[in-house]
């Protein structure tokens, strides 16, 4: 049978050079990072090493660059640590966003009194920035903007430049989940009037459980997590230094090669969305992910017309036919809710025809999204 990986979105296969340095970093240099001895210090020297590599790719200082366990953890991070100890009152957010900032902001405004607002949206998903100027002068609180950069469902993309300049206008902080746009975007910080944005690994071929926070100098953000020195005092606990190595070099290599992966991925997005649209003409792109301009070019959100009847049986098919593809955040794959983005966005009716997200990487082939829209034109005439 054969194997096709469309789920890129929600993790991505490690790169063979990632794993070489990981498996150096495991068996050579295991010291402690924080011991005084030989071992520590060259241990304690790479894990400073990757992060002033991450900062020059991202035009930022070393100490602006916080290791954390991922984005969840990130995100967590800023707007607590925001709500704590930078007296922010009001969080402004849309219902699209990741759970890892819905949540929290749901649980803020629970544990602070917070006010939790949430800016309107077009048919298309996308946040309408003259709400989101009236949410800004609404009152004269303390005010974080949270929005991120890439939706991970429907592959919007969000002018976060223009975004930024609107919240530092209205003096308000700005924070972006940009999990789904490091390693693939390139990034400058010194042109991006952001505060805090988020990363993960294996998003961008690199280990799981390893991202980071950037936190522009003299924020005033205080620890989260309490015990020793490490990570600036932002974040004690011992380092993972293989998975920060592993993170660093899974940086390099996407930024090293980020034009001619962005332009091959892009043809394979663009080859599946016209393909598609082909074999089975009724197909409809949720959001803005058919438009090759306006989304991410790493994944393509399809509804396809198919009954409610038929809608159930269509992943388990894709599955036995070795297709991995996701109905939406794979976050959510161990709920029975549906896709918070997609009922934000869709009618009750669109909502009972099947949606399903298909996301590339450099590993995809044409031959590969070939046999899915053939299995899925298959599946749609059976």
């Amino acid at each position: 049978m054969q194997k096709v990986y469309l789920d890129n979105a929600a993790t991505t296969q490690v790169r063979a050079e990632v794993i070489a340095k990981m498996q150096e970093a495991l068996t050579e240099f295991y010291g402690n990072p924080s011991s005084t001895h030989s071992y520590g210090r060259s241990a304690k020297t790479a894990v400073e090493q990757a992060r002033k590599t991450i900062a020059k790719t991202l035009n930022a200082h070393p100490s602006e660059i916080i290791f954390t366990s991922g984005g969840t953890e990130a995100d967590n991070m800023i707007l607590r640590c925001s709500v704590r100890d930078l007296g922010v009152k009001t969080i402004i957010t849309s219902k699209i966003e990741h759970h890892a900032v819905l949540h929290t902001a749901e649980e803020l405004e629970k544990e602070y009194g917070i006010t939790l607002l949430f800016v309107d949206l077009d048919a298309h998903g996308n946040p309408i920035l003259e709400h989101l100027k009236e949410l800004l002068v609404q009152d004269d609180s303390k005010k974080l903007v949270s929005l991120m950069h890439v939706n991970n469902e429907i592959g919007n993309l969000v002018d976060i430049h223009e975004i930024g300049t609107l919240c530092h206008e209205h003096g308000a902080l700005f924070h972006s989940d940009t999990v789904q746009s490091v390693g693939h975007y390139p990034w400058d910080v010194q042109q991006t009037a952001v505060d805090f944005f988020t990363a993960a690994a294996h998003k961008f071929h690199g280990p799981k459980g390893i991202g980071f926070a950037f936190i522009r100098k003299n924020s005033g953000l205080k620890p989260m997590i309490f015990g020793g020195s490490q990570e600036r005092g932002y974040r004690a606990g011992t380092e993972p230094f293989h998975n920060i190595v592993g993170l660093e070099e899974a940086f390099v290599q996407a930024y090293s090669n980020l034009d001619a992966e962005m332009q091959y991925v892009k043809s394979l997005k663009q080859h599946f969305v016209e393909a598609l649209k082909k074999a089975i003409p009724a197909v409809e792109f949720n959001g803005l992910s058919g438009d090759m301009e306006k989304s991410t070019y790493t994944l393509a959100n399809v509804r396809l017309p198919f009954d409610k009847q038929k809608a159930l049986m269509l992943l388990f098919h894709l599955d036995i036919k070795g297709i991995a593809c996701s109905k939406g955040s794979a976050c959510q794959s161990g709920s029975n809710m549906g896709s918070h983005v997609l009922t934000e966005i869709l009618p009750n009716t669109e909502l009972e025809k099947p949606s399903l997200r298909f996301s590339f990487s450099k590993y995809n082939t044409k031959a590969e999204l070939d046999y899915t829209i053939g299995i899925l034109k298959e599946f749609a005439e059976s």
